[in-house]
């Protein structure tokens, strides 16, 4: 695979060499050959390393972004006592490719920041989240300058902001301001941090209970904008659903892929192989159709964690999505799916005089094989969106 910053470029040169692999294959192969392809395309890695003191609400923090509750299997251990005294890494429970570390607090141990880089192994991390409950303090200081000087990205967060606006609402009473509280817990971190020299700080507010509030939306679109567009694309796909905002940025990172699916279907079709464009295209569709699927949080897993955690019955849930992926997908189903699109009949009606005219056949072939599966992508990707914004909507 050609490992291109952006992650949705097919090269020439791979489609040459998938084209003479699958031209000598049977279908069922050659349909296993493309899936394998599309899977490698997904395997780009992305290690982000959180740090934060015992009892800064590091691991909630973790377990949140993964879309997981502090009790779930293979949630973070949560605590007053730090008990990393190495990296931990936590995978996400459907991208294994995406792991969020637990890095010992530099407090804990005995380091300088340049020592403590070199211990945790900052070179494998994309980029780091500094976390803290109150006050940033000294170390966390010394810690950028040094994150700085490797050239990765550091985000802060003051966690726990839902205790902190609870504790407030309950001193001031009726003269309690939400978004004047905020201002000042956010004033108090930047200039806290100012004062032990960090430059120009930004600092995120997070509640790791309530992630769909306050700053996070904020937080990942900047995180999201300072990525490499191959490793944007991992994180959008395992962001949790939990704004409308995100769900429509999610969409529009998956977008950027159709095309690339498109010219494999094209290349596949203009082989003169009878079936062959089909049943790939229907292997393709199913691929995507399943990814969309788990990207939203439409799955059976998916649905059954947001009813328990919202009190909404699957049931209820799924009536308000309308798309494919309500009922299970079949090849069955992708196939009547196909045949309601003209574009479709007319694909197939190319592939049955592809033997008589192979040369024009073969470029109208790839040409109408393009077209029909990017449209069709295209509207399965927009209805899928919309279950899945639908039933963000739902469950709250």
């Amino acid at each position: 695979m050609a490992t291109s910053e952006d992650y949705s470029v097919i090269t020439q040169e791979e489609l040459e060499e998938l084209k003479e692999s699958i031209s000598t294959q049977d279908l069922p192969s050659a349909v296993d050959t493309i899936k394998h392809f599309l899977d490698q395309q997904d395997r780009v890695e992305l290690n982000i390393a959180v740090m934060g003191e015992s009892g800064s609400g590091k691991s909630t923090f973790i377990n949140a972004f993964r879309g997981l509750g502090d009790d779930d299997e293979d949630s973070a251990e949560t605590g007053e006592v730090e008990t990393t005294k190495e990296p931990k890494a936590y995978k996400h429970p459907k991208y294994k490719n995406m792991k969020l570390w637990d890095l010992p607090g530099i407090g804990t141990l005995n380091f300088k920041a340049d020592e403590y880089l070199k211990h945790v192994q900052f070179e494998r991390y994309d980029f780091f989240i500094i976390i803290t409950s109150d006050r940033f303090r000294e170390c966390h200081a010394d810690l950028v300058k040094e994150i700085k000087r490797t050239k990765k990205n550091f985000y802060f967060i003051r966690s726990k902001i839902d205790v902190s606006i609870d504790a407030a609402k309950r001193r001031q009473g009726k003269n309690f301001d939400e978004k004047k509280t905020l201002d000042n817990i956010r004033e108090d971190c930047v200039n806290g941090l100012r004062e032990i020299g960090v430059e120009d700080p930004v600092v995120f507010l997070i509640s790791g209970r309530d992630l769909n509030k306050y700053d996070f939306n904020s937080l990942h679109e900047r995180m999201e904008t300072e990525l490499p567009e191959h490793k944007r694309h991992v994180l959008m796909l395992t962001v949790p659903n939990i704004t409308t905002e995100i769900i429509e940025r999610k969409k529009k990172s998956l977008e950027k892929n159709i095309s690339s699916v498109g010219l494999l279907s094209a290349a596949v079709a203009a082989l003169p192989v009878p079936g062959l464009s089909v049943a790939v295209d229907i292997a393709l569709i199913v691929n995507k159709i399943q990814k969309y699927k788990t990207a939203f949080g439409l799955d059976d897993e998916s649905l059954q964690k947001i009813s328990e955690r919202s009190g909404k019955s699957v049931e209820f849930l799924k009536s308000v999505m309308k798309s494919v992926v309500r009922e299970e997908i079949t090849t069955a189903s992708i196939i009547l799916l196909l045949k309601q699109s003209s574009l479709y009949v007319a694909e197939e009606a190319v592939e049955r005089v592809l033997s008589f005219i192979p040369i024009i056949g073969s470029v109208l072939a790839a040409g109408l094989s393009f077209v029909a599966v990017s449209y069709m992508l295209k509207k399965i990707l927009n209805e899928i969106a919309e279950d899945g914004r639908n039933v963000h909507l739902a469950s709250m």
